[in-house]
């Protein structure tokens, strides 16, 4: 008998023994695989959370910290002199987390306002910007110091490094007008450029330069004889590895507040 192609008989298959090690290799790529995915995922919803579910709770805080201001306002009740002055100065002991005052910024459009409340700890910032307790009060010489979130808690300063030089900031208090313009070069808005006194408009810092806020920014122990406001966030955007510094001096006199009285860095918003 002959065979033919498909009739010839064929070896029998060894199989090859079980590689422990390898198993073990295709385990351990497994579960770093999902270990990751799992981390990507954690790290997606924490982002979620801070750039948007943070914006929507800080809204409705928003909303309460202004109406809860503009009630004591109408009762003839104002935060900012509230309460005692600190022995030595005219630093008012005013209690972290209360509104003191509104902030507008004419530029980010006429519907953009925060009450800014007392305090730059984590839960104060959480609930708006943040007044630098001991720093001058709206409208006194010396500097006005404001912190608040780029990124997240209702995401107040993200468009900071927006602003040019001649720029209006305006505070609204219980009985005046303030308003503030960004230093700088006004005739090409250029921000970054030092006035007489050696401050920008705009200028970027390390976490640990804190005397950018001091009577005279930048100038430790010089005595103030200028009204100025400064409002300092992080940098770049989603870091915190530096801060972004906007530096703005008073115009003109205060304007007191009456029906129908709107300061002029408002009126075009």
């Amino acid at each position: 008998m002959t065979f033919t192609m498909d009739q010839e008989p064929r070896p029998h298959a060894r199989h090859a023994a079980p590689d422990p090690w390898a198993d073990r290799i295709r385990t351990g790529v497994r579960g770093t695989g999902q270990t990751l995915i799992t981390a990507g995922l954690v790290v997606l919803l924490f982002v979620v959370y801070e750039l948007w579910v943070t914006n929507i709770f800080n809204a409705h805080t928003q909303h309460r910290l202004q109406a809860t201001l503009e009630q004591q306002w109408s009762q003839g009740k104002d935060p900012l002199a509230s309460g005692p002055a600190q022995p030595g100065t005219k630093i008012r002991d005013i209690p972290l987390g209360d509104g003191v005052a509104l902030i507008r910024i004419p530029a980010f459009g006429a519907d953009w306002a925060y009450t800014i409340v007392e305090g730059t700890g984590e839960r104060e910032l959480a609930e708006g910007p943040g007044h630098y307790t001991g720093t001058a009060l709206p409208g006194e010489v010396g500097d006005f110091a404001v912190a608040g979130h780029r990124v997240g808690k209702g995401s107040p300063f993200l468009n900071l490094d927006k602003l040019h030089a001649g720029d209006f900031i305006v505070i609204e208090t219980k009985d005046y007008w303030y308003a503030y313009r960004v230093l700088g070069d006004q005739a090409s808005g250029d921000a970054t450029q030092v006035d007489q006194d050696g401050i920008p408009g705009e200028e970027i810092v390390q976490p640990t330069d804190i005397d950018v806020i001091d009577p005279v920014p930048s100038h430790p122990g010089r005595t103030p004889n200028r009204r100025l406001i400064t409002l300092t966030t992080c940098n770049p955007r989603f870091s915190a590895a530096q801060r972004l510094i906007i530096h703005g001096e008073m115009v003109g006199a205060p304007l007191k507040k009456g029906p129908g009285v709107v300061p002029p860095a408002l009126e075009n918003s």
